[in-house]
């Protein structure tokens, strides 16, 4: 069975993006990348909300032939080349998902909790979500996420994007680590249904 992992990255005062909706505004360094590229290798699948998916796959793929990106980013864009995606999404159309149609699959709001928990019985490797802040906070409220990986940055932004929408539950410290030759700082929480 499927672990749904959620990995995001947040300002050390609690937000995931700047008042205009902007997360690039966080220190995501080569650390932070080769974090990232640690979980995409542990996934089996992907699980993302539709503004994640049109921002990741309209930047990721083309990375792994990029002679200007780093190794990391490289394999970064091959990995999301090929990986299966599932977008939790009523606004996603056919012509923003036909480069990639053979790997995603659309899920309706409406279904995304049925569809979640199918996929975790499918699934033997991880389910990772990057970004797709309001989809995971449903389902962490919904006791499907399992872990949470958040890259608490060295910045306070007074003002933004929250990380959480709305009461987690019961949330467990399961490790904690800084990056090695980065500021950020990983946490890494259990989420308990109970």
């Amino acid at each position: 069975m499927a672990k749904l992992v959620v990995c995001n990255i947040m300002s050390l005062d609690g937000f995931y993006a700047d008042e205009n909706g902007n997360p690039l505004v966080l220190e995501m360094d080569e650390a932070f990348d080769a974090y990232n590229l640690e979980r995409l290798r542990a996934a089996e699948a992907l699980l993302l909300g539709a503004d994640s998916y049109r921002m990741f796959m309209g930047f990721w793929p083309a990375q792994a032939s990029n002679p200007e990106a780093s190794t990391v980013n490289q394999e970064f864009g091959g990995i999301y080349g090929r990986i299966g995606v599932n977008v939790i999404s009523d606004s996603l159309t056919a012509d923003e998902v036909a480069p990639y149609a053979e790997q995603t699959t659309v899920i309706g709001r409406d279904e995304a909790e049925a569809r979640v928990k199918e996929l975790k019985q499918q699934l033997s490797g991880d389910l990772v979500t990057f970004g797709s802040h309001i989809m995971w906070n449903a389902l962490l409220r919904a006791g499907l996420v399992d872990e949470l990986h958040l890259i608490a940055g060295p910045a306070a932004l007074g003002t933004g994007t929250p990380v959480f929408t709305g009461p987690t539950g019961r949330l467990a410290l399961a490790g904690t680590r800084r990056l090695a030759g980065s500021d950020n700082v990983l946490l890494r929480y259990e989420a308990r249904t109970a």
